[in-house]
C-alpha cells in the first residue's frame, strides 16, 4: 500500500477480527488511511513493502509472532510501531523497547488513548526542513530522519532519533528522564517510567558498534548529556 503525501497511512497487525475492524473504523474517522493484515507473516510483508507512516500490531499473531516480526522488521526500515497486546508485563514491555518498539498499549485499551499515542508518535517523526545537525562524528539528516556515525548509518527507532535530535540541538545540555521523556512524547512523566533508560542504552549500544568513543554520558543524579 503506497499512499499520497498527504495522507498519513497506518497498518494494523492484528488477528482478532472485532478488534482489527474496531481500530481501522476509529483510524479512518481520524482522517487517516487504515490497511490491515490478520497474520504476521502478511503483516511483515506488507511493512516491508509498503509506505506506512505507523504500524499498530499485536504480540499473540499467527504464522509469526510479533516480537519476530518487529526484529525483522528493525533489520530494514524506521517505521514507529506501536505494540497494542494484552501481555502487560513489565519485563516484556522492556524488552519491546529493546528490539525497537516506540509505545506501548494494553488491551482492553480506551479508543481515545490509542489516538492520543498515534498522534504523540507521530509528532516525533513529522517532516522538519531539511538540514543537518553535527556533533563530533555523529550527523543527523534532519529531512530523511537518518543517522550516522562516523558516515556509517546507524538504524534508529524514532525515539532513539528524537532524542539523539534534542540533544544535539541542545548540545550543552543535561537531559533528566523526566525532561526526555516529556519533551519527545509531550505527556506527564511518571516518576517511575523507565523507558527512557532503556532508549539511552540502545542508542549506546548502536553508537559503540561503529567507534569505541563515548557521545552519551550519565550525570549521576541529573540525568544524560552529549560527551565533549
Amino acid at each position: 500500500m503506497n499512499c499520497g503525501d498527504d495522507m498519513i497511512s497506518v497498518l494494523v497487525i492484528e488477528d482478532d477480527k472485532t478488534i482489527n475492524d474496531l481500530l481501522c473504523s476509529i483510524i479512518k474517522k481520524s482522517g487517516y488511511m487504515a490497511d490491515r493484515a490478520s497474520n504476521g507473516l502478511d503483516g511483515l510483508h506488507k511493512a516491508l513493502s509498503g509506505n506506512y507512516n505507523i504500524i499498530l500490531m499485536d504480540l499473540m499473531l499467527p504464522l509469526k509472532t510479533g516480537e519476530e516480526v518487529l526484529k525483522e522488521l528493525r533489520k530494514a526500515k524506521n517505521t514507529p510501531v506501536i505494540i497494542i497486546s494484552a501481555k502487560a508485563e513489565v519485563y516484556n514491555r522492556i524488552e519491546l523497547f529493546q528490539i525497537g518498539a516506540d509505545d506501548y498499549i494494553t488491551k482492553p485499551f480506551d479508543i481515545d488513548e490509542v489516538m492520543l499515542r498515534i498522534q504523540a508518535v507521530l509528532r516525533r517523526t513529522e517532516t522538519q526542513k531539511s538540514d543537518f545537525l553535527l556533533f563530533r562524528d555523529i550527523k543527523l539528516d534532519t529531512d530523511s530522519k537518518r543517522v550516522y556515525v562516523k558516515d556509517t548509518e546507524i538504524t534508529c527507532t524514532a525515539t532513539e532519533y528524537a532524542i539523539l535530535e534534542l540533544m544535539l540541538k541542545n548540545p550543552k545540555g543535561i537531559f533528566s528522564k523526566r525532561r526526555l521523556y516529556e519533551s519527545i512524547s509531550g505527556e506527564t512523566y511518571l516518576s517511575d517510567d523507565n523507558t527512557m533508560n532503556v532508549h539511552i542504552s540502545n542508542l549506546r549500544k548502536k553508537i559503540a558498534k561503529i567507534t569505541s568513543e563515548e557521545y552519551i554520558e550519565t550525570v549521576y543524579g541529573m540525568g544524560y548529556r552529549l560527551t565533549n
